[in-house]
């Protein structure tokens, strides 16, 4: 950890690097984890007004589309990946 930034072009190439060296095969980028962040966000007793903000949505509706808490499935994929 460092009080400097990391720029968006290396951390969406780290995100790559660390994805193909899982062996996930889809193409994933930053914004990938945003569903997942927002998810575990608000089966944490969040509000979904809470949630908006943090991920600087004007809309509920935009943070309606990143609740993945009713999808089924599981989050194999994403739980490989070890940054």
């Amino acid at each position: 950890m460092s009080a400097t930034p990391l720029p968006q072009t290396n951390a969406h190439a780290t995100v790559r690097r660390r994805a193909a060296a899982a062996n996930i095969a889809t193409e994933i980028g930053n914004h990938t984890f945003r569903p997942t962040g927002i998810t575990a966000y608000l089966s944490n007793a969040s509000t979904p007004e809470n949630a908006a903000a943090m991920a600087t949505h004007a809309s509920m509706r935009t943070t309606q589309l990143f609740d993945r808490r009713r999808v089924d499935g599981s989050l194999d994929e994403v739980e490989r990946i070890r940054l």
